[in-house]
């Protein structure tokens, strides 16, 4: 009996030392197809004006951004990741760089994307390199942020523009920031600014979601009642449209949301809004889905490699709460096909981007099947957080 179990041990270890150097395998050839996208990046000119955000492939013109662009953290945030990954001091002192162009936007309290542009950057720098200037930064952020808070909305407005139409619009991507109001009460113990997150992510739960677990781009208020006045959208295909990216940041903020709090209403409304997307009829089957899911012109409309990512990286996440592997198994399948030359740009590209086929602002005619530096940041994370399932 000792010998069968014995050798049934033997077996085990075994089967396990095979399926963990077929891993080590996976992950070395992962990061040999990114080495030459990872170096592009690093050796870009570091210059505060010249942030990259995105490249037209069919002319090479950049579009770089300056430091209040709401993308400005993603370059750093990247960087940072990709320290993360290789553990070559080269990407951390470039990370470092790149995010010292960001402390000002602590004051910049005309933008509700304060969360996006210091935690992708500061924030991810403090997790690496415990230091008190970034921590300062995070705080003073999330003070600038809170200005932003209505108490009879109980939201953060999230644009300022558009005032001839809207009077208090919030828009879903503005779950993202509430994780630097939460990473704030973490750091100084003043449950304030997790109160302002909790309140408007409850505020968002009520209102933006539709029956199918789908969410609305735009819904503006009322800024004396309180009162929802219209749910429209602003970069999706119609108002009662799919806006892959929309989604995206629904499942993403609020499983996030659950990290923080462990709000069953939350995790409960991430795996809605997950399971419309992934068993949505006009979801293609590498998972990449088209920008909007309502676009006429599907399938010869635009693929968003962004919406993606962030839903691959949140999926991850879901994932280790859920443990449900159909949220597993969809990450993993847009990162096994990501990491093809369908969407991968070329290694002997001269571009500081990994990722080709995202879509910005298809109703502006903008950004329309380029690289963008959030699909980029957001892949990687996905990245790391895929070695860690």
């Amino acid at each position: 009996m000792t010998k069968i179990i014995q050798l049934c041990c033997l077996g085990f270890l075994i089967v396990f030392t095979a399926c963990q150097t077929e891993k080590k395998k996976e992950y070395k050839t992962q990061n040999n197809l990114l080495e030459s996208s990872f170096q592009r990046i690093l050796k870009f000119p570091v210059d505060s004006t010249a942030i990259p955000r995105s490249v037209d492939l069919e002319t090479g013109d950049y579009k770089n951004v300056a430091s209040k662009d709401w993308t400005s953290g993603f370059y750093a945030g990247s960087l940072w990741q990709m320290y993360r990954i290789t553990k070559d001091s080269a990407y951390l002192i470039k990370a470092a760089d790149w995010t010292a162009f960001q402390e000002k936007e602590k004051y910049n309290g005309r933008t509700h994307d304060m969360g996006f542009k210091i935690m992708c950057s500061f924030g991810n720098g403090l997790d690496i390199i415990p230091n008190s200037a970034y921590r300062d930064v995070i705080i003073k952020s999330a003070q600038t942020l809170s200005g932003r808070y209505d108490s009879i909305i109980q939201s953060i407005r999230s644009w300022d523009h558009n005032s001839d139409r809207w009077q208090y619009p919030v828009i879903i991507d503005n779950m993202m920031n509430l994780e630097l109001l939460f990473k704030t009460t973490e750091l100084t113990g003043d449950s304030s600014y997790y109160q302002i997150a909790v309140k408007h992510a409850n505020t968002t739960l009520k209102n933006h979601f539709r029956p199918d677990g789908s969410t609305y781009h735009v819904v503006d208020y009322d800024t004396i009642s309180g009162k929802v006045r219209e749910r429209v959208t602003h970069q999706g295909y119609a108002d009662e449209s799919v806006w892959a990216r929309g989604q995206a940041w629904a499942i993403y903020g609020y499983t996030m949301c659950y990290r923080f709090t462990k709000d069953s209403a939350y995790l409960k409304q991430a795996e809605e809004t997950a399971y419309f997307m992934i068993s949505h009829p006009k979801l293609p089957e590498d998972g990449i889905p088209y920008w909007d899911l309502n676009d006429l012109s599907i399938p010869e409309s635009p693929r968003d490699v962004s919406a993606a990512t962030i839903m691959a990286s949140a999926m991850y996440e879901l994932y280790q709460y859920t443990l449900d592997k159909a949220y597993l198994n969809y990450a993993d399948k847009v990162m096994e096909n990501l990491l093809t030359e369908k969407y991968l740009l070329p290694q002997k590209s001269n571009y500081p981007f990994i990722l080709k086929h995202s879509t910005g602002n298809w109703p502006k005619n903008d950004e329309i099947d380029v690289p963008i530096n959030y699909a980029d940041y957001y892949f990687l994370e996905a990245v790391i957080r895929q070695k860690k399932k």
